[in-house]
């Protein structure tokens, strides 16, 4: 079974390395979005620091979800969604190689150039590692909840709107807490209690969310 989620993994890196333009498409919105802020609201550097957070964490939540429909779409298209509802390995270990490998592609970009932006806001770097800690807990949840509403609408016509619908009002716990932890952090509270809460909301997702967007994706294609 490892070797098979293994191959999994590699053919999913494989096919995004072959359309990269949809990569750098997600990466290009992230860059844009943050860089924007600065310009729009001035070069106040207590208004940048205090908006730093929140900023980034409303970009990578929304290049993500650029990004969410094509979890299951091109496998679906050609037909290996069905060969992969047959296999012998269980469904939702699956959904969760293919959920890893989709945060591999268009989470972790986010994760690595988020420090080079924050530098814009004039962010201290002594609380890089605390936004880019809460980036790496929480960006793999945001990708484990829209597995599951990716696949919900998997098929549908207009399925991009209802996938944005399903899946916004479970972002906003992951998004009030991933922001407030630097925020917290830079305030002198610490944000240790946040990234535990982002810790929790992790583990969570792991171990339901891939059974869950199984079970959607059995529904779909019925």
């Amino acid at each position: 079974m490892l070797a098979t989620l293994s191959s999994l993994i590699h053919r999913d890196l494989l096919l995004a390395a072959r359309r990269s333009s949809d990569v750098l498409t997600v990466l290009a919105f992230f860059v844009i979005v943050v860089s924007l802020f600065p310009l729009g609201v001035g070069p106040d550097p207590a208004l940048l620091r205090s908006i730093a957070p929140g900023v980034l964490w409303v970009a990578a939540l929304l290049a993500s979800m650029l990004a969410l429909s094509r979890i299951f779409a091109s496998d679906h298209a050609d037909g290996t969604l069905e060969q992969l509802l047959l296999s012998a390995t269980p469904l939702g270990m699956t959904v969760a190689a293919k959920v890893f490998a989709h945060w591999l592609i268009s989470g972790l970009p986010l994760v690595l150039i988020s420090p080079v932006l924050a530098l814009q806001f004039d962010f201290s770097q002594e609380l890089l590692g605390v936004l880019v800690l809460s980036l790496v807990l929480g960006t793999p949840v945001l990708s484990l909840i829209g597995a599951i509403g990716a696949a919900l609408t998997l098929g549908l016509r207009g399925g991009g709107a209802l996938l944005a619908l399903l899946v916004l009002p479970l972002y906003v716990p992951v998004l009030i807490i991933g922001a407030g932890a630097a925020e917290s952090a830079a305030s002198g509270l610490g944000g240790q209690a946040q990234l535990l809460l982002l810790g929790g909301f992790f583990v969570l997702a792991a171990a339901f969310a891939p059974w869950a967007a199984a079970v959607a994706l059995r529904i779909s294609m019925e």
